[in-house]
């Protein structure tokens, strides 16, 4: 199960830089150029989750196997690109194909880094990248509702609920609001919304990218993007992407953690993007562990118990009997599996369970 994230932005407002931290590789040309990034890199990283550790050195594992979320460095995105502007639709194109968005905003002064609108404003960044996407799904949209049109005139039920559906988006595409702010009422809906693929639909985070002084406090332009943020009912997220770079080119976690240290930063400002990505997917982790590995396990909240045996093996989904269950809690209060069962806190759950985050299992299945 692999999920993606992709990065967007203006111009020079350190998406790349923050992509080679990201990766901890120079796979993603930064410089101080416009279209820098003409191909999208991808690169996956592990979900920062302390509770791997625990339970790896509980169960005495060999290996320690995280969760992974995918990023991918998209090039930076010009006013007009809905029309082709810059590299417009092949940017666009590629952010169709991820499943969220996190935008990079630059909340930074620096007279030797062009901006491309000649000046910092990151509410009016922000403001360009969404109306160009929403503008994109305007023509999206348009192409697709005359034949659904066609396909409810002709008494089709499921046709007549999606053209609904797309009217709904349009007119608020139209008023200058993303998709996203049309809630689906139904199951039909959602599913109806979903296939429509539009870019405004993705959840979306904002990254402040601030200099190094400013990244454990922010400043008034973070302040602003965080109103921004809340009022779209989504987050932000204060990083130097700087610092970034620097963190990843150290070579142990000592002079990382003296490094953030010196800095007031309990953390790097990735392990936040890493974790806030995880979470604007809507996803969870639970965990397998044995003497060879202890693994995360990457699924949807609320997904239930075969669901989470299929992110394993689809053979674990198809031919699921039970799953044998731990709360992380009491898993490593008790010190592993044994102790577990033996204070009856081991139990067997069926197909109806919904998997909370955290959870040990143990899969029992027939195939």
């Amino acid at each position: 199960m692999s999920f993606n994230c992709g990065i967007v932005g203006l111009p020079n407002v350190g998406k790349s830089t923050l992509f080679n931290a990201l990766t901890a590789t120079a796979a993603a040309q930064a410089a101080n150029f416009p279209f820098c990034t003409i191909e999208p890199n991808v690169g996956k990283v592990a979900v920062p989750d302390k509770r791997l550790a625990q339970i790896a050195e509980i169960a005495k594992s060999a290996k320690l196997v995280p969760a992974q979320l995918e990023f991918v460095d998209i090039a930076g995105l010009v006013k007009g690109a809905s029309k082709g502007e810059g590299l417009g639709n092949q940017f666009l194109a590629n952010i169709r194909e991820t499943d969220a968005i996190i935008h990079v905003l630059r909340c930074f002064e620096d007279g030797d880094i062009t901006h491309v609108e000649g000046s910092v404003d990151p509410i009016r960044d922000a403001d360009i990248i969404e109306t160009e996407l929403m503008l994109a799904d305007m023509e999206s949209l348009g192409k697709q509702i005359d034949n659904i049109a066609r396909k409810a005139k002709s008494g089709d039920k499921d046709s007549k609920g999606q053209h609904e559906v797309m009217l709904a988006i349009l007119k608020a595409l139209e008023a200058g609001n993303p998709a996203r702010t049309v809630k689906p009422a139904n199951d039909d809906e959602k599913r109806w919304i979903k296939l429509l693929q539009l870019m405004t639909t993705k959840p979306i985070l904002y990254v402040c990218n601030v200099k190094e002084s400013e990244a454990a406090t922010g400043n008034d332009w973070t302040k602003k993007v965080e109103a921004m943020a809340s009022a779209q009912g989504t987050t932000s997220v204060i990083i130097s992407a700087a610092i970034e770079s620097e963190i990843a080119q150290l070579g142990s976690e000592a002079e990382k953690t003296e490094f953030l240290s010196s800095l007031d930063l309990p953390e790097p400002g990735l392990n936040k993007i890493i974790r806030a990505g995880f979470g604007l997917l809507g996803l969870q982790t639970y965990f397998t562990a044995g003497p060879k590995e202890a693994r995360a396990w990457t699924i949807r909240t609320g997904a239930k118990a075969p669901e989470a045996a299929g992110a394993i093996h689809s053979d674990f989904e198809k031919g699921f009997i039970k799953a044998e269950v731990i709360a992380f809690a009491d898993y490593v209060a008790l010190k592993g599996e044994q102790a577990a069962k033996d204070a009856g806190k081991l139990r067997q759950e069926g197909k109806e369970y919904v998997v909370a985050d955290g959870d040990v299992i143990l899969f029992r299945f027939n195939v």
